[in-house]
């Protein structure tokens, strides 16, 4: 792993260093393959999230970079998340199931998340970089890997080794050393009575 500068995010109040420390990268080390232990346990931390009725409606697909599937799911990013995101030792795709047995789960999509947000903590916590991302064609996706309706493809995220400045595209080096900032805590707030 690189060098990497410190991304402590400036906080309103006092949080987890896991959760103040992780950002997501465009800058990763495309030789060093993924850590498996690290990856296993980000796998672990997702399972292990909150759903509601224990439905647990997410399903993973994992691209280690130089496997047909890795190919299969970079095909499906739009160019600009091609250029930064290919080379990550590890693509996985984040999968709703809106249903089973004929019952739909309205609160897939939020568990889905719940389950990304813990692989991405639990990720960071074991020295992997992740960055999550949307610009990609669900269908085509879906597609690839024969879903059933009842799986939708969400996100996608870019997860290995951190690599050097010179290592993300240009168009991205400036995203690298950017101040992190963050809209204040009192404007995301609807009420707070």
């Amino acid at each position: 792993m690189s060098d990497v500068l410190d991304r402590t995010a400036p906080t309103e109040a006092p949080i987890l260093d896991v959760l103040s420390q992780r950002w997501s990268t465009r800058a990763y080390d495309s030789v060093t393959p993924i850590d498996e232990d690290a990856l296993r346990g980000a796998l672990e931390a997702a399972r292990w999230s909150p759903s509601a009725y224990n439905n647990q409606p997410w399903r993973f697909i994992v691209a280690r970079r130089g496997t047909a599937t890795h190919e299969k799911v970079v095909a499906t990013l739009v160019e600009f998340n091609q250029a930064w995101a290919a080379p990550a030792g590890a693509l996985v795709v984040f999968v709703a199931e809106t249903a089973r047995d004929g019952r739909e789960f309205p609160s897939a999509f939020y568990d889905l998340g719940q389950a990304a947000a813990h692989f991405t903590v639990q990720a960071h916590a074991n020295g992997l970089y992740t960055h999550q991302l949307t610009g990609f064609d669900p269908a085509a996706l879906a597609a690839a890997f024969s879903l059933d309706a009842s799986l939708t493809p969400f996100s996608v995220m870019a997860v290995g080794a951190h690599g050097t400045i010179d290592d993300a595209p240009e168009f991205a080096r400036d995203g690298e050393t950017a101040p992190r900032v963050r809209r204040p805590i009192a404007e995301s707030l609807l009420a707070d009575d």
